[in-house]
């Protein structure tokens, strides 16, 4: 790891090739990073690893980078999804930023009939995601899906991918934590039931958790495994940072080395 600062570009990267930076880019780099001509930065798009640059030309309005050497080759993220229910923006920009840094390699939000944030700006989600997988070392950027209900979601599943379902009530409702009837597993156990490398998904429910109707669809679905998080009642964003960290510890890619 270096203090060179790293940049996503959607261009291909190889020795020799010389990048135009866009204007966003460009302001970044010379005027927030205060890179001149001859400074190093990296770069990475997602496909072709990292690579060392060199500012080629740190003009008025564009810079002009000069790629170099390859630092790393592209390694992929684990195959876990996370979907969402929206919640209040900082929250949502908060799970998008965590998720990504977790290595999430798909994020979507998902409509529930209690979901109180009526609209998501996929463009404000994918910024987010992009400056923390700039930040974070990480070599790709998860997707950003379209928001979806979660009766879509269900109908359209691939039944070959697992869905973690954070199920905060259980089956007995008025009983704490659901009672004892058909209990949801502890997230630790259930997840160790799998083999790692196993395509995952985890669904997080709205504040104030899912419809019972909901509940009740979910349960039915034979790729739905239920799960708790805990004895305590966590808050969306708190939930998807918390599930996406169990998984990586026991299916992902936490004792991969680098």
């Amino acid at each position: 790891m270096t203090v060179e600062p790293r940049l996503y570009l959607k261009t291909d990267l190889s020795a020799g090739a010389e990048l135009a930076l866009g204007k966003e880019e460009s302001h970044y780099l010379l005027t927030v990073m205060r890179r001149k001509a001859g400074d190093g930065v990296r770069v990475f798009n997602g496909r072709d690893g990292e690579w060392r640059a060199e500012v080629a030309d740190a003009g008025k309005r564009a810079a002009r980078l000069s790629v170099q050497t390859r630092l790393r080759e592209q390694r992929e993220s684990p195959d876990v999804h996370l979907y969402f229910s929206p919640v209040k923006r900082a929250r949502t920009d908060f799970i998008v930023e965590k998720a990504t840094e977790l290595g999430a390699a798909r994020i979507a939000p998902v409509m529930t009939r209690r979901t109180m944030a009526e609209t998501v700006r996929l463009d404000r989600l994918a910024a987010h995601a992009r400056e923390a997988a700039e930040q974070t070392e990480r070599l790709d950027l998860p997707q950003i899906g379209e928001p979806c209900t979660l009766a879509a979601l269900i109908d359209g599943w691939a039944k070959d991918r697992p869905l973690l379902f954070c199920d905060e009530a259980g089956d007995e409702g008025g009983k704490p934590w659901g009672g004892e009837a058909g209990r949801a597993r502890p997230i630790l156990e259930a997840l160790q039931r799998f083999e790692r490398g196993t395509p995952f998904a985890i669904l997080i429910g709205p504040e104030g958790g899912f419809d019972p109707a909901e509940r009740d669809i979910l349960r039915d679905q034979d790729f739905v495994v239920p799960v708790t998080l805990g004895p305590r009642i966590l808050r969306a964003d708190t939930a998807a940072a918390a599930a996406l960290t169990v998984y990586q510890a026991v299916l992902g890619d936490w004792n991969t080395s680098l």
